[in-house]
């Protein structure tokens, strides 16, 4: 099967794209590996007419905001359980629950995480909000701040709260009884089923177990396993935390199982007493690749990702925004 998709990659303008949760048979034939927005910005750079891209929906949308002209496949059309988690009508109830506790929309500036649909960011778009990543979000966050206006921050209330808690300031999570005018960062109800895996426990094991052992987590975790981490970072942050790590340093890592058993072979561990491994990343095939560069190859694509104008031109509003920072 990898013969076959190596020797239709060589004849079709195609870039095979992958996200670094895939699984590893699709992960080692991709052109360009990353995670969610360095891929969606070194597919604008490509020169081929086709993007295939192995990751979940949101992903494939992105590319086609930041660059309308490619064409985007996507073998399967996962989508992100935390992603589906916030839609245009929840996006609207929560800007609705922060008007009712006398917040004006005006007031509001919303910031959502790029794990979101292409609809929720025109939504924040257009209202002057901006996208943020894992590894930017601090910085993101900060500059919302100095506009003096409550942010409404969709769909992980996990990385608002664990900015929250990295800058001194006070979250509250819609919903959970406290009323938003006392708080900073108003996070939505959103959360990364595998990242909830990790647990304060499995630390304590851990460290019990391997005295002195490092852990280092993804801010998508539970504040209360962040607090307890050594180093909490982004996908390409931990990769580059671990990689420089002596080789003898035991270290336990806090998020998806496939990105981290790619790393170094001794003396790192999944932190978690599960096999915390992404669903919906897991679900494209070797099958569902080779499948979908045949249908490029007759002309037949079913899974073409398309935005509709209005929503493209907000949705890059709010990712070009945060590019300027």
């Amino acid at each position: 099967m990898k013969e076959k998709i190596l020797e239709l990659k060589e004849k079709l303008p195609v870039t095979l794209v992958a996200h670094y949760y895939q699984r590893d048979e699709v992960f080692e034939l991709a052109d360009i590996t990353g995670d969610s927005l360095e891929l969606a910005r070194r597919c604008k750079a490509d020169d081929n007419e086709w993007v295939v891209f192995c990751g979940v929906g949101f992903m494939g949308q992105s590319v086609k905001v930041i660059a309308p002209e490619k064409r985007v496949a996507m073998p399967k059309i996962a989508c992100c359980a935390m992603a589906r988690m916030i839609d245009s009508a929840y996006y609207d109830e929560s800007v609705a629950f922060m008007q009712k506790a006398g917040i004006e929309k005006e007031d509001i500036l919303p910031i959502t995480y790029i794990n979101s649909s292409a609809e929720v960011k025109a939504k924040v778009g257009e209202m002057g909000g901006m996208v943020c990543t894992s590894s930017n979000a601090y910085k993101i966050i900060e500059k919302g701040l100095a506009s003096g206006k409550k942010i409404l921050f969709v769909p992980d209330r996990c990385l608002g709260q664990n900015v929250a808690n990295m800058m001194g300031l006070k979250s509250c999570v819609v919903g959970d009884g406290t009323d938003p005018k006392d708080a900073d960062i108003i996070c939505y109800d959103g959360f990364c089923a595998v990242h909830q895996l990790f647990t304060v426990d499995d630390i304590d094991f851990y460290r019990k177990r391997y005295p002195g052992i490092k852990i280092a987590v993804h801010p998508e975790c539970d504040p209360s396993v962040v607090a307890k981490s050594d180093f909490c970072g982004s996908t390409s942050q931990l990769i580059k935390y671990v990689n420089e790590l002596p080789k003898e340093q035991k270290v336990a890592v806090g998020t998806e199982y496939n990105l981290v058993h790619r790393m170094r072979d001794k003396n790192t561990y999944v932190l978690s007493s599960t096999k915390p491994e992404c669903p919906t990343m897991n679900e494209t095939t070797l099958e569902d690749l080779y499948r979908t560069l045949k249908e490029i190859e007759k002309g037949e694509v079913v899974n073409e990702i398309e935005v509709d104008e209005n929503t493209r031109k907000w949705a890059k509003v709010a990712l070009e925004r945060m590019l300027e920072l």
